[in-house]
């Protein structure tokens, strides 16, 4: 990553950016599309990297119960992409998570790979607490789910 490219909070004035950062990537199914006001209501969840003031990736940490938080909305400019601003951003999410006392952070992914490189390890879906499949009625592939689960201890 770039020295003049560090990881933010995102702000309310990043919120637009975020959006077609990571609709792009939800057009290509990468990503669980997200509304503008979900982006809106969500922003406290949100890191950015910005690069000449532009917001070029983004990656949230949604807490979703005492002990879990999720990983979610990561997304890298592909202009942007090799740079280890991924990396960055999840290392970001999980500083945060411990700072916060969450013992247990996990994803959906489809291409578990980059994940499993930063101590994620494969779960069994199920083993997910009910409230974490709350969401997936709005997904496109709903009920024919192809992301699989990961999960990383702190």
């Amino acid at each position: 990553m770039k020295a003049d490219m560090k990881v933010d909070r995102a702000k309310v004035g990043d919120a637009n950016s975020v959006h077609r950062l990571i609709s792009h990537f939800a057009d290509k199914s990468e990503v669980l599309p997200r509304a503008l006001s979900e982006i809106y209501e969500g922003i406290r969840d949100y890191f950015v990297v910005r690069q000449g003031g532009r917001v070029i990736a983004c990656a949230a940490l949604q807490v979703t119960w005492v002990d879990l938080a999720e990983i979610r909305s990561l997304a890298v400019d592909e202009q942007a992409q090799s740079q280890e601003i991924g990396s960055k951003l999840v290392q970001a999410c999980l500083e945060e998570a411990k700072q916060l006392g969450i013992p247990r952070v996990f994803c959906l992914v489809r291409k578990p790979a980059f994940f499993e490189k930063h101590g994620f390890q494969l779960i069994d879906k199920k083993q997910l607490p009910q409230k974490v499949w709350a969401e997936c009625y709005r997904c496109p592939k709903f009920p024919d789910c192809d992301e699989v689960a990961l999960v990383r201890q702190l």
